[in-house]
């Protein structure tokens, strides 16, 4: 593989927006980086804003061009990608846990979001950009986000980005090997180990509804939908943003 190559810039919109206008121009080698001090416009899933303090936290982008996997199941990428972060982070606290579907949770607090577009050709990926941002020396947050924190709130340390991303590649790129080897069903099993609230039962609300209930996770299935069972043992299949979790 060729070397990846790591951008650095001072400020953008969005390194995922950012990153795809350098593809269009040429084509980088796999595992390129870009991040950056300040998005001025950075996303969450479905469009969700992400707060994130000048110069305090790590934003980035990373590009893959995972074509032999099927569009049925890319959330297999998903599964890496929140397994790098979370391990990443597992170097410096305990308590670290994936939000299904790539949320990664300190206890009950979210430290890092993501945002996985992928292009597909025929029925096949050509290109996925996986944006992600890690909380890592903010302290104070303005935004109207229910329950954000960052490592320096756990730990009371200041961090090194720079580190902290050369970890987070350490332990991706060997992942996103696994995956081209067909490594699937190890990936699957330390993904659904590392769940938030993976284990007994906790209370839902179904959106399309508003029921609440209480439910205990079954499984996530290859398409990414999150199986819940009630505590009658019926099941109920959901896709991303048909569940709350309360």
């Amino acid at each position: 593989m060729e070397q990846p190559l790591i951008i650095r810039i001072e400020e953008t919109g969005s390194t995922n927006h950012y990153l795809r206008q350098l593809t269009l121009e040429k084509k980088l080698p796999e595992g390129s980086i870009v991040t950056t001090a300040f998005q001025t416009a950075g996303r969450g899933q479905t469009g969700n804003s992400w707060e994130s303090e000048k110069g305090k936290n790590l934003t980035f982008s990373i590009l893959l061009y995972p074509d032999c996997i099927p569009a049925n199941r890319q959330f297999i990428i998903s599964r890496i990608a929140s397994l790098s972060v979370k391990e990443t982070l597992d170097h410096y606290t305990d308590g670290i846990t994936i939000k299904w579907p790539n949320d990664i949770y300190w206890k009950e607090k979210k430290i890092c979001g993501m945002l996985i577009e992928n292009d597909l050709t025929g029925y096949h990926i050509y290109c996925s950009i996986i944006g992600i941002g890690i909380n890592l020396n903010q302290t104070q947050f303005l935004s109207d986000a229910p329950n954000p924190v960052s490592l320096k709130q756990i730990t009371g340390k200041e961090y090194d980005k720079e580190e902290v991303l050369r970890r987070f590649q350490h332990i991706f790129y060997p992942y996103y090997l696994d995956l081209l080897q067909e490594k699937e069903e190890q990936i699957t099993e330390k993904y659904q180990a590392s769940l938030f609230r993976k284990e007994g039962f906790h209370p839902y609300q179904d959106k399309e509804t508003g029921e609440t209930f209480d439910a205990a996770i079954y499984e996530i299935e290859p398409t990414g939908h999150l199986i819940l069972q009630l505590r009658d043992q019926t099941l109920r299949r959901y896709a991303f943003k048909e569940v709350i979790y309360l």
